[in-house]
């Protein structure tokens, strides 16, 4: 074969090939809180406002977006570029009254005790895994009442406190807790002094999953759990007012929504009322 006419066929198959690898699939909520699964050619760099995300061998991708996420981002996925724009959201106000001074203003032995916690946490939420187990999708920990939504903002005793970042659902103490997707345990924590019983989940791709102000922790660092598998035991543990189920979610370090991963609550026995917890 010549050089010329191998030099034509390369151009051709370039040419077919282009549309294939500049394919970009976006699958999610672009909303303030929202995780959106991206699909790329395998091999393709993908990056959101100039920092890289982790693609897998088969060109999946998670990106997220915190509670106060700006209107524009942008995406680069090889050589294209695409403009996401984010939907603002408007959130809750509660107020709860009746808080212990205790907890409304820790003394100086507690507040080193919450820094190294806060340091464990963060640790756990750090990973960022190859895996996808996110793919498998999310379901519901616990089905029972909504008592507490993302986004609100709280205020106790009247003064303000930065805004709530899980959904709260309403279940006695002992209820089970189920992991709502594969993955593996990066933190199992009896008694924090916040959140009590904690529990971290790592779904991959630095999304993880956070089981607040647990009674009973089932569960390791270290483990792997199934989607459905026991991991914990409802409470009112830590920074509470009543026993109920806190699940938060994190992509890097954005706070984003379970409820919008997990979709509408399954119809459940009508759970105790719990007044939720206090961060």
């Amino acid at each position: 074969m010549s050089a010329v006419l191998t030099r034509i066929l390369s151009a051709l198959l370039v040419a077919l090939a282009a549309p294939w690898a500049c394919a970009l699939e976006l699958d999610g909520p672009l909303v303030q809180g929202g995780v959106v699964i991206g699909k790329v050619a395998p091999g393709t760099r993908v990056a959101l406002d100039g920092r890289a995300v982790r693609v897998s061998a088969d060109g999946s991708f998670v990106i997220g977006f915190d509670r106060d996420a700006p209107v524009k981002h942008v995406l680069k996925a090889g050589a294209q570029t695409r403009e996401l724009e984010i939907a603002r959201r408007d959130y809750d106000i509660q107020r709860v009254t009746g808080i212990a001074q205790a907890i409304m203003s820790p003394s100086a032995e507690d507040l080193k005790r919450i820094q190294r916690e806060q340091s464990l946490v963060v640790a756990a939420r750090a990973r960022d895994d190859a895996r996808t187990d996110f793919a498998a999708g999310f379901v519901w920990p616990i089905t029972g009442r909504i008592s507490g939504v993302y986004g609100s903002q709280r205020f106790y005793n009247g003064e303000p406190s930065r805004p709530h970042y899980g959904v709260d659902v309403a279940a006695p103490v002992g209820a089970e807790v189920r992991a709502p997707a594969p993955g593996v345990v990066t933190l199992a924590q009896p008694d924090l002094f916040y959140s009590g019983g904690t529990v971290i989940i790592d779904h991959g791709h630095a999304l993880s999953s956070s089981f607040l102000h647990l009674s009973k922790v089932l569960v390791e660092p270290g483990q792997r759990v199934k989607q459905g598998e026991l991991i914990a035991r409802v409470g009112a543990t830590g920074r509470a007012t009543g026993p109920h189920l806190d699940w938060r979610m994190n992509w890097r370090d954005a706070k984003v929504d379970p409820q919008l991963l997990a979709g509408a609550m399954p119809a459940s026995p009508q759970a105790p009322v719990a007044q939720g917890d206090m961060n």
